[in-house]
């Protein structure tokens, strides 16, 4: 047995015993997740082929097997720190569980349109034990292969199958083209006889399975091409209201779609009223949108926006230092850094970006004259005043850095709660505090304030089937006062970008959760707002209701399910 087949063996059968447990016998929960967390990639490694059977029942083992040695630790006598990481690791085990049975009934539900699947994976597993093939079989199996896919090329039924099917449909026949390469690879040019008999079938297998997977892949295009519905030409997935409620339970948010909304126009209404007040203080009375519209003209000329951004990142951070408001270490001030966005990608992210490096949306050479001049104004300085620390210190970057530092091993339960609820929380809470010194810095802060509760409005609308894409972008233009071409950004950006159906409202209520528990700790006297906030930065981005069970007596149990109600309704 090669010897990092033997290592990965050993670590896999060793560690629930070894894992869990310190050298003096206690509960060691960092060790176990650390384990669970490079068993999984090992895991990953050693399957060539996933989605299939072999791989998913592997992974099911192991996670039922991880779950029960968590079950066997005394909950009871183990410190808070410790409890937390049980339920964030028994959290991730179970949804993971959740995830291999969804895949598995995918997986049954395309069997019959995968007859070769079988075929495939014997050459797979002979040649990941690095056994001698027969070249004369291998070769009959290649040929085998490639005739009953170029067969189902012309005679598959695909009618029947809806989007996640075809999906997965694709991924499989992925997989077992790169099972084919995986086995071929390996033996060709070092087994003279294979070269010799399987050169020929094993490329009319590949490129059978190739066209079949393209025959798949515009089957699903057709499916997705009867989705639009309107003008935008945007082509999301609605997932429906069973979908969001699981995902709301598995994000420990208590709170049903329809509640969220409601919590949403609370909002918004929060940010009428202060809008109005800012619009008359500029001297427009109640008519918002020309408040509004004369913001936008006020942005840098192309070119100097970098420059614009280097001094509100320096203000952001004197502001907190001088207010002690939350640790900046030095390296963190040193360590950010600058990119621009270009024409492409500010087709789907017409702001900014932000992380370690924050990315910059401004118009570049390539654009047409409408689209430069609504990059401009939807950069323009009071948006980006209201913004630059959300990306930077102390919003993401501030965080990302403290959390590669700090109970780092926690970084699998990161949740966009915690992530852009923290910079939507700074947005909060630095309103509060007078950071925003004139009405039109007011308004821009504002902007992106009714811009969050909107994004829950017309996210969650969309993917109850209430609303189609174009509502969605007439709704950020009507009510938040997007441009036409950032609010159509906005919308492709949620609706066919790589984010879950609840990324959007994760900003709001992030933000709500974050609030409610300073307000309970902070303005409650038990810890200071700089204890309060680097003790979040400490604890790594795990879901806001366990950082709270760390910081208040919460009582907890192996069974915990979601109950903190952060948002009044009223």
């Amino acid at each position: 047995m090669p010897r990092n087949y033997i290592w990965i063996a050993c670590c896999l059968l060793l560690s629930t015993a070894s894992h869990s447990q310190d050298r003096q016998g206690k509960p060691d929960l960092p060790g176990m997740i650390l384990c669970v967390a490079r068993d999984t990639r090992d895991l990953d490694r050693l399957y060539p082929v996933k989605y299939v059977p072999g791989y998913l029942d592997r992974m099911q083992t192991y996670y039922d097997t991880q779950e029960k040695a968590l079950r066997s630790l005394p909950f009871k006598s183990i410190t808070r720190s410790d409890q937390v990481d049980y339920l964030l690791l028994q959290r991730e085990i179970r949804h993971a569980q959740h995830e291999l049975r969804e895949q598995q009934e995918l997986f049954t539900s395309i069997k019959s349109l995968l007859p070769f699947e079988e075929q495939v994976m014997v050459l797979v597993n002979e040649r990941q034990r690095g056994n001698n093939l027969d070249a004369v079989t291998a070769a009959e199996q290649f040929n085998s292969i490639g005739k009953s896919a170029k067969e189902l090329l012309e005679t598959a039924d695909l009618s029947h199958l809806n989007i996640p099917a075809t999906q997965y449909l694709s991924k499989v026949l992925y997989a077992l083209q790169a099972g084919l390469d995986y086995v071929y690879n390996f033996y060709n040019g070092y087994d003279p006889q294979f070269s010799w008999w399987c050169k020929a079938p094993y490329a009319a297998a590949k490129e059978s399975l190739n066209n079949y997977r393209q025959r798949v892949q515009k089957q699903e295009a057709t499916l997705r091409e009867s989705l639009v519905t309107d003008a935008s030409g945007i082509k999301g997935t609605p997932v429906g209201k069973a979908a969001l409620e699981e995902l709301l339970t598995y994000e420990m948010i208590p709170y049903s779609p329809e509640e969220l909304v409601t919590i949403a126009n609370k909002e918004f209404a929060w940010c009428d009223a202060q809008m109005l007040k800012a619009s008359r203080e500029m001297g427009y009375g109640n008519d918002w949108k020309k408040a509004l519209e004369a913001v936008k003209q006020h942005y840098v000329p192309p070119g100097q926006q970098p420059a614009l951004i280097h001094r509100l990142a320096d203000e952001a951070i004197r502001y907190v230092d001088s207010a002690d408001l939350v640790t900046v270490p030095a390296m963190a001030k040193e360590l950010w850094r600058m990119n621009m966005l270009t024409a492409e990608q500010q087709r789907f992210a017409p702001f900014f970006l932000g992380g370690e490096s924050i990315l910059i949306a401004y118009p570049t050479d390539e654009m047409d004259h409408d689209t430069k001049m609504m990059s401009l104004r939807s950069n323009n300085y009071a948006f980006s005043h209201a913004t630059v620390f959300h990306e930077l210190i102390p919003g993401h970057n501030l965080q990302g850095f403290m959390n590669a530092r700090y109970k780092s091993y926690r970084g699998m339960f990161r949740t966009p709660f915690s992530v852009e609820g923290w910079a939507l929380y700074w947005e909060m809470l630095l309103w509060d505090k007078g950071f925003h010194a004139t009405p039109e810095e007011k308004i821009g802060a504002l902007f992106w304030r009714m811009h969050r509760c909107a994004r829950i409005i017309f996210s969650l609308n969309y993917h109850l089937g209430k609303w189609t894409p174009s509502q969605c972008i007439d709704f950020l233009v009507d009510r938040v006062g997007h441009e036409k071409h950032s609010a159509t950004s906005e919308v492709r950006r949620s609706f066919e970008g790589n984010y879950g159906p609840l990324y959007q409202i994760a900003y709001m209520m992030g933000g709500l959760q974050l609030r409610s528990l300073y307000r309970e700790v902070v303005e409650g006297g038990k810890m200071t707002a700089k204890q309060f906030h680097d003790a979040y930065l400490h604890e790594n981005a795990i879901p806001n209701e366990l950082f709270r069970a760390t910081v208040i007596d919460v009582p907890l149990n192996p069974d915990y399910k979601t109950n903190w109600r952060f948002a009044d309704l009223d």
